[in-house]
């Protein structure tokens, strides 16, 4: 081999190594993590089941539903509300029931559809078909935000802070045919990835319902949640399940918080912090009876969105003429649990002191063994803790110091901005990680800017002179090849 064909590979690793670092800030901007999550087959594990799982055989006729909305007449309704109420929301699909009923959701904020750095809260309903109470209350809700909106103090505040989106109906092929399950009589809080038990791997065999909300959690960084059952009178927090499968108190990293959230929606209810059932109203998911493959769980795990389960009425299936009055009790809990997003915790956004633009990373709280992520977008954090405590604060990001702060949430919420320093080499200059580029995601608008920039020339020459090194090459290859042929007769080359 001459010495041109020898020095050849090295030219194009040289000029590879030199063009790939120049352009590599402008290919590393934005990179979005993958939340993909490993399935679990659905089951109620081992025959574990709350008396409330019985099915009411009574309840499947016609005329438990009466006063209920239909389903067609259920998305009529949310398509009025948001013609009526179309300057602080926005109708928008998660996707269909295993039937091709589509999930619809109501964005109530006066920036519907945009993102900021606000926390956004999700209440959702009929997750199980025979509790059809939750979708006519989060209709009432909808209504009576918009209807007090600029009027009453606590409807303006939750439009013009947070971010609320209300799904009436996670189940309403179940809702239609009178049934807990959906359509495939599948208990959708049971059809969720869970930490304990992994019976299914598969993703693909989850249910559509189920594959719609994990989707939704990967879209919108959602600070907290609530879904809305009946049967009970209580407000229920993680864990759900145990490791042992014992019904026994098993407690999450964040206990107190979601405890002072329970406390939050039970103590604003007509009756139910009365409970003689529950101490306060509220109760441990584990402590009351362990399940597997819960949503509320997985929420907290996988989302970084403390969610809880509301048992709002002993009856799963109300007649119809009660539903005023369940709406009159429950109204103030629904409301001050979406303002607890604004009324406690630590907020803010961690910016990078070397660029001044957002810097995507986690908060964590000394003591508590829970991250946090930021959003990526504004790299805003809400990270809920209950009033009355001193906590320590820690911001991190990749290729940055961490950095720590002290405070004090006595009465109200309060605001911490985290400025990251680079972290240095030995050599004094800044470490900066893969991930976290200046540079923004890669977009037509950024790449037609970068072109047009003062190094159009060298990225132009770079490229040419790599594709007139491939095709050197190539001959080279195809020449030497020819030659081969010549000597071994008919034997095939083999690449190596």
């Amino acid at each position: 081999m001459d010495n041109q064909t020898k020095n050849l590979p090295f030219s194009l690793l040289f000029f590879s190594l030199i063009f790939s670092s120049f352009l590599h800030p402008a290919f590393c901007r934005g990179g979005v993590e993958s939340y993909a999550l490993p399935g679990y087959e659905n089951d109620t594990y081992g025959g574990h089941g709350r008396s409330l799982i019985v099915k009411d055989q009574a309840q499947r006729s016609a005329d438990v539903a009466k006063g209920y909305m239909t389903n067609t007449e259920l998305g009529d309704a949310i398509k009025a509300f948001g013609q009526r109420c179309s300057n602080i929301s926005r109708i928008y699909s998660i996707g269909k029931s295993v039937n091709g009923v589509p999930l619809w959701v109501i964005e109530i904020s006066n920036k519907a559809g945009e993102e900021e750095a606000k926390p956004a809260f999700k209440y959702i309903g009929n997750v199980h078909g025979d509790e059809p109470v939750g979708r006519e209350l989060l209709m009432l809700l909808a209504n009576w935000i918009c209807n007090n909106y600029m009027k009453d103090p606590l409807a303006t505040l939750i439009v013009e802070n947070v971010h609320l989106h209300i799904l009436p109906s996670m189940n309403p092929d179940g809702f239609a045919l009178r049934q807990r399950g959906n359509a495939k009589n599948i208990d959708l809080n049971r059809d969720f990835p869970d930490q304990f038990f992994p019976w299914n791997d598969d993703l693909n065999s989850r249910q559509p319902e189920t594959k719609a909300i994990m989707k939704w959690l990967k879209e919108i960084h959602f600070t907290a949640s609530a879904s809305l059952h009946g049967g009970a009178l209580v407000a229920n927090y993680p864990w759900d399940g145990t490791q042992d499968k014992r019904r026994n108190y098993y407690a999450c990293p964040d206990d107190e918080t979601f405890r002072f959230l329970a406390s939050a929606y039970s103590r604003s209810h007509h009756n139910m912090s009365l409970s003689k059932e529950f101490q306060e109203g509220i109760t441990n998911g584990a402590y009351w009876y362990p399940i597997y493959g819960g949503m509320q769980d997985w929420n907290y795990i996988h989302g970084g969105c403390f969610e809880l389960t509301l048992e709002i009425s002993d009856n799963k299936w109300p007649p119809a003429y009660e539903l005023p009055t369940l709406w009159e009790y429950n109204r103030m809990s629904m409301l001050n649990l979406v303002l607890t997003l604004v009324q406690t915790g630590v907020h803010g956004r961690i910016f990078s002191s070397d660029t001044g633009r957002p810097l995507p990373g986690a908060i964590t709280i000394e003591g508590i063994n829970y991250t946090l992520k930021t959003s990526q977008g504004f790299a805003d954090y809400h990270r809920l803790l209950p009033l009355g405590g001193r906590y320590k604060v820690v911001a991190t990001a990749p290729g940055y110091r961490s950095k720590t702060t002290a405070i004090w949430l006595a009465e109200a919420a309060t605001t911490v901005d985290f400025v990251l320093d680079p972290e240095v080499t030995p050599e004094g200059n800044p470490l900066r990680s893969a991930c976290v580029c200046d540079c923004g995601s890669l977009s037509t608008e950024g790449f037609v800017d970068f072109v047009r920039g003062a190094h159009f020339e060298l990225s132009l020459i770079l490229i040419v002179s790599l594709i007139f090194l491939c095709f050197l090459l190539q001959r080279r290859i195809r020449s030497n090849l020819s030659k081969q042929r010549q000597f071994v007769g008919s034997k095939r080359p083999v690449a190596v």
